[in-house]
């Protein structure tokens, strides 16, 4: 098993490798919030409290977030196409299983299957279209994974009330099957496998971080519905901050640890991973709030919400592709800088024109510029971390790279929801408004800050030279990347 990570040739080239990988990411990225609007229904076809109905959404992000550094972790040792394969059948598996849950309590365990699934399913991706793409053209792949992605997490919402408004809810789970079902043999037969350094799973390291994004995961999820002095969520937090910490210490003096704490020694590595966890912070939070605003405030219904929203949901698939070409001529850094700082700015647009009776052609300009923006972070930002890394721990970057979003987007709606509770609710239009103002306001920030971090990321011309990197350890990544 002890495979080096230069892959085979790729049976069926880069697009067959671009498709697969594109279609699986976005089912995985569209569960995150694709059932928020198909609450209410399931409250009545199921039953269930408040409680129950949080967990069909929180069940899934919980085993998400937690398990990616691990997926990536099985695939580099046991076959990135391999372990592909198995994430996306028991994704798949999960997905009919939920359409047809008899009961809430039933659902929200195969919500937390389709987890499982997805996390070992998804960082993969970014490593299999890598792995099949020349070095020359992995911007444009990049961004048009990166679109497709996007686009998937900002079309939850208009998805998941779509199909509960004019079929069933059932209908958003059973959308994933004939998906999965038809990507199988496709996967099977046209990408080529692939290894990360073949060195043995790293136990220790595996629970101590599953054990910690556990704790931190969990506790963002109820801190809003259970009071943030709450002692189950006060000890989940604390608990996980310890285990992580533990991770942190234990994998840096580790001898083949699962997150290698060398590689933030890389600007590109550590900045692009910062910036990651603020934009998902800023955009989760925010995209959470407005769709609700739409519909509860402005009387939109879920559809017409969701269509609305477009001018900044569906962006990246217009934009992104050309982001990706950018990065490949000036390079990623002023790219990703620029989409960051373009959607901090359009969602303080947002926040300061946004009332109870705002009209759509006010909204629009806000709209458009964070589309634009979010268009230009994705696409870059897989190619950052993808270069910043050897090819053999390619595998590894997107895992963590992935868990940190993950990890920023339960936190954006978590820190956005209580600043959102604190300073409104949802009595009135009114009192809405009062509280995703400074909502948005927080998001805004967080994505400013994370354009900051991003231009720590050293240009392209110094990545060579990097403290932590040097250039005679650069050279064999390049052509292993360039392979």
């Amino acid at each position: 098993m002890s495979q080096p990570a230069a892959q085979q040739t790729p049976r069926g080239g880069a697009v067959w490798a671009l498709v697969i990988t594109s279609v699986a990411g976005f089912m995985a990225a569209l569960d995150n919030l694709v059932v928020t609007t198909a609450l209410p229904s399931i409250r009545e076809d199921l039953g269930g409290g408040l409680h129950d109905l949080e967990w069909t959404v929180s069940a899934y992000t919980l085993t998400f977030a937690v398990l990616l550094m691990f997926g990536a972790a099985l695939g580099d040792r046991f076959g990135r196409r391999r372990l592909f394969l198995a994430g996306l059948a028991v994704f798949t598996g999960a997905s009919a299983a939920a359409a047809l849950a008899p009961g809430i309590d039933s659902l929200i365990l195969a919500r937390a299957v389709q987890g499982v699934g997805a996390a070992v399913m998804m960082p993969l991706t970014l490593t299999l279209l890598t792995a099949a793409v020349p070095a020359a053209k992995r911007g444009m792949a990049y961004g048009i994974w990166g679109a497709v992605n996007g686009l998937a997490v900002a079309s939850g919402p208009l998805i998941g009330g779509s199909l509960t408004e004019h079929i069933s809810w059932q209908w958003i789970f059973w959308l994933n099957v004939p998906l999965g079902i038809a990507l199988l043999p496709l996967a099977r037969l046209r990408l080529a496998e692939s290894y990360g350094t073949g060195a043995p799973l790293d136990i220790p390291g595996t629970l101590l971080a599953s054990g910690g994004l556990f704790g931190i995961v969990y506790g963002l999820v109820r801190g809003p519905a259970d009071g943030w002095t709450a002692n189950l969520v006060l000890t989940s937090l604390f608990a996980g901050t310890a285990l992580l910490a533990g991770f942190v210490l234990y994998s840096s003096r580790a001898k083949n640890p699962m997150l290698p704490m060398r590689l933030f020694r890389s600007r590109a590595f550590a900045g692009i991973n910062a910036a990651s966890l603020l934009m998902f912070l800023g955009m989760f939070g925010s995209i959470f709030l407005l769709s609700q605003y739409m519909q509860g405030v402005l009387g939109y219904s879920p559809t017409e919400a969701g269509l609305r929203m477009l001018p900044w949901t569906g962006m990246p698939m217009l934009v992104a592709p050309i982001a990706g070409i950018l990065s490949d001529r000036i390079g990623g850094r002023p790219v990703v800088a620029t989409g960051l700082f373009l959607q901090a700015a359009g969602l303080a647009y947002l926040a300061y024109v946004i009332t109870a009776d705002a009209s759509y052609s006010i909204q629009l300009p806000g709209l458009i510029i964070s589309g634009i923006g979010m268009a230009l972070f994705f696409a870059p930002a897989s190619n950052l971390v993808m270069s910043s890394v050897r090819g053999a721990e390619q595998g590894v970057a997107s895992g963590a790279n992935n868990a940190l979003r993950e990890v920023g987007g339960a936190l954006g709606i978590a820190i956005m929801g209580s600043i959102f509770s604190a300073q409104g609710g949802y009595e009135t239009g009114q009192t809405f408004v009062d509280g995703l103002r400074p909502a948005l306001v927080t998001g805004a920030a967080a994505v400013g800050l994370a354009g900051a971090a991003a231009l720590l990321i050293p240009s392209r011309r110094s990545v060579r030279v990097e403290v932590g990197t040097a250039t005679e350890e650069r050279a064999p990544v390049l052509e292993s990347v360039a392979g």
